[in-house]
């Protein structure tokens, strides 16, 4: 498997243009979340201390696995980015206007929109078309900035 460097050296080979990378910073963390959003409004039949269980709390515990034997640094943004749009999702779910589901693919279909036009500025295919993992380099890789910014190694 490549190093987490690797995989953020290649993601970052089709983000060089201004525009692009500043799509990237909006789009990628709402990507991120709708899906956590789509996932969360699956549940499961399963409750533990009072709450039902639902896939997205499940597919992070993968999620942060996969982060942790990639980087043993990166994966605490990504466990705090997670819990936040869990949270998230969780209130959106008690007190929203519309479910979850519908407010998530709002919020898909907008964030993919807004990509793939990032990346036909930049004149380049998504990374994720060569390989479906970029899908969950996109975040680390934005997390990747903002670690250097605070001077924490990846």
């Amino acid at each position: 498997m490549p190093t987490i460097q690797q995989w953020l050296n290649e993601y970052g080979e089709s983000r060089q243009d201004t525009t692009n990378k500043t799509i990237h910073w909006i789009c990628v963390p709402a990507i991120f979340f709708a899906i956590v959003g789509f996932l969360y409004s699956i549940k499961l039949p399963f409750v533990i201390t009072g709450h039902r269980i639902n896939v997205a709390m499940i597919a992070f515990v993968f999620m942060i696995i996969y982060y942790f034997l990639l980087s043993k640094t990166l994966w605490v943004g990504m466990f705090l980015f997670g819990t936040i749009c869990l949270l998230i999702s969780h209130f959106i779910e008690l007190k929203f206007l519309m479910p979850l589901w519908a407010f998530s693919l709002l919020i898909f279909v907008a964030a993919w929109i807004g990509q793939f036009y990032g990346h036909k500025i930049e004149g380049k295919k998504p990374s994720f078309m060569k390989d479906l993992h970029f899908l969950l380099i996109g975040p680390a890789w934005l997390m990747s900035f903002i670690y250097q910014r605070l001077g924490i190694k990846i």
